[in-house]
């Protein structure tokens, strides 16, 4: 035989990778072949990118990054393209208002939810409240919101309230009908251009939040508190302990008299 088995196995230049072996009958000797599992696309040891939104792990920025940063020296001219944007769609949409109507909602989580501000639209049981249909709304201007729930009474009755003095500050004309006069000359005289304007959302200021309590006017609160609160506590810790003391006592003196 021309090749052993060892000099096959002593021939690999990576001992720690995965190969195989193959003899050849017509040559009379071993051939060592890689694994298929130590494959450079397959190998586990190859790190692919992050998938998704995530945040890219140990990116030490060796492209050239300082050729790439993002400048914004066109900022003047981006201002002056959203301010003509802006008076565009206003006109395009004149005599209606730019922006539509927002219902008051509470910021979430225990740190923001002292605060109101303005929602993405108001619920279906707030709609029905103030008689307006779900699909009318959107087409006079008041934002639908089909997700959001009403979990408390006070904010069912503040959107509702709003809806309402928007309803019957509303001007509503026909599709087909001719426009005023004074609205198609371009004199808009009470005529809202911004909603928001019109129906503010505003937080109370710390001076209007907080509100002094005299000594006088709290509650009179009862005495020794804390002493009634350890004696119920124990009450309740001790309570089987001294029902079986009390059951055996009440059993021996039953059986002294007997």
């Amino acid at each position: 035989m021309v090749g052993s088995l060892s000099e096959a196995v002593s021939g690999c230049r990576r001992p720690h990778e995965k190969c195989t072996l193959q003899f050849l009958p017509l040559e009379g000797r071993f051939v060592q072949q890689p694994s298929d599992d130590h494959h450079p696309a397959r190998s586990p040891s190859v790190t692919m990118a992050i998938k998704h939104n995530n945040q890219i792990q140990k990116n030490h920025f060796r492209k050239d990054w300082q050729k790439r940063v993002r400048v914004h020296f066109d900022q003047p001219g981006r201002k002056h393209r959203r301010r003509e944007n802006r008076l565009a769609k206003a006109a395009a949409v004149a005599p209606r208002p730019v922006d539509k109507l927002r219902p008051v909602v509470r910021c979430p989580t225990v740190k923001y939810n002292r605060r109101v501000r303005a929602g993405r639209g108001f619920t279906l049981a707030e709609l029905k409240e103030a008689g307006i249909p779900k699909k009318l709304a959107p087409t006079v201007g008041i934002s639908v919101d089909h997700r959001r729930v009403n979990y408390s009474k006070e904010s069912l009755v503040a959107n509702v309230a709003r809806l309402k003095d928007y309803k019957a500050r509303l001007i509503l004309f026909p599709a087909r009908a001719a426009v005023k006069a004074s609205l198609a000359n371009g004199t808009r005289d009470g005529v809202a251009t911004y909603v928001g304007a019109t129906f503010p959302i505003t937080n109370p200021t710390p001076e209007e939040a907080i509100t002094e309590v005299k000594r006088d006017s709290l509650p009179k609160g009862e005495e020794a508190a804390y002493r009634k609160l350890r004696d119920s506590r124990a009450e309740a810790r001790h309570r089987g302990k001294r029902e079986a003391r009390a059951k055996a006592k009440a059993e021996e003196e039953a059986n002294a008299k007997k």
